[in-house]
């Protein structure tokens, strides 16, 4: 099942207000980043987010979900409704995120 353009909107509006969130459309899913480097995703209606240590120590509870068949494990969000919440987690994430590779042209 393919997310839903309202959910997207719904997600990057709770992150209006950090600069520089952006998102690609994969197969009719969308992979979100934070100043250019992928956290996470929204996949089935559902927000996901790389396991990176902060992340896990800021929900040490949080559920661990497949966002497709043959993916890695990723956490699952489920307390979407609080902006600060959001915001909070992401930017804690930023540091340990990976590097975008430079594509080869």
């Amino acid at each position: 099942m393919a997310s839903s353009k309202e959910y997207l909107n719904f997600i990057l509006d709770q992150l209006s207000g950090m600069e520089d969130i952006s998102y690609k459309i994969m197969m009719g899913e969308y992979i979100l980043y934070y100043k250019s480097k992928i956290f996470g995703g929204i996949y089935d209606n559902r927000l996901l987010v790389k396991p990176v240590k902060s992340a896990v120590d800021y929900i040490p509870n949080a559920k661990y979900e497949l966002p497709y068949e043959g993916a890695k494990e990723m956490l699952l969000i489920d307390n979407v409704d609080s902006r600060e919440y959001l915001i909070d987690l992401i930017e804690g994430m930023y540091e340990e995120l990976p590097t975008p590779k430079n594509k080869k042209k």
